[in-house]
C-alpha cells in the first residue's frame, strides 16, 4: 500500500491519459490547460500543470492563446478567473513557495 494513495492514483491517471491520448505532449498539455479553465480549477492545479507544461516547452504565450481560444466557450468571467489563478500559480512557482493550507481559491 502506498503512503499517498491519492497522489499515486492521480499520477497513474495522468500517465494513462498521456499514453492513450495519441497526441503530442505539447497538445496534451494545452488541452489540459483548457480543461482547467473550463472547470475553474484552483491555483494548485494550474501550478502543477503549468510546471509540467514548461517541461514540455510550452510558454506563457501558449497559455494566453489557450485563454483566447476558450473564451467564447467558457465565458469572460471564467477566463479572467483563470488568468488570475495562472498569474498566482506562476508567482508561487517563481518564488518556489507553496500555497498555505487554508488558502481560499475562490477569487
Amino acid at each position: 500500500m502506498s503512503e499517498d494513495p491519492l497522489m499515486e492514483t492521480i499520477l497513474e491517471m495522468t500517465a494513462a491519459s498521456f499514453e492513450r491520448a495519441n497526441l503530442s505532449t505539447e497538445a496534451v498539455m494545452l488541452v489540459r490547460l483548457a480543461a482547467l479553465v473550463a472547470v475553474d480549477a484552483p491555483v494548485a492545479s494550474f501550478r502543477a500543470n503549468l510546471k509540467a507544461g514548461a517541461e514540455a516547452s510550452l510558454t506563457l504565450e501558449d497559455a494566453r492563446a489557450v485563454l483566447v481560444a476558450v473564451a467564447p466557450i467558457v465565458g469572460g468571467p471564467r477566463v479572467v478567473s483563470a488568468a488570475g489563478r495562472i498569474a498566482r500559480a506562476l508567482d508561487f512557482a517563481a518564488l518556489n513557495m507553496e500555497l498555505p493550507d487554508d488558502e481560499d481559491d475562490e477569487d
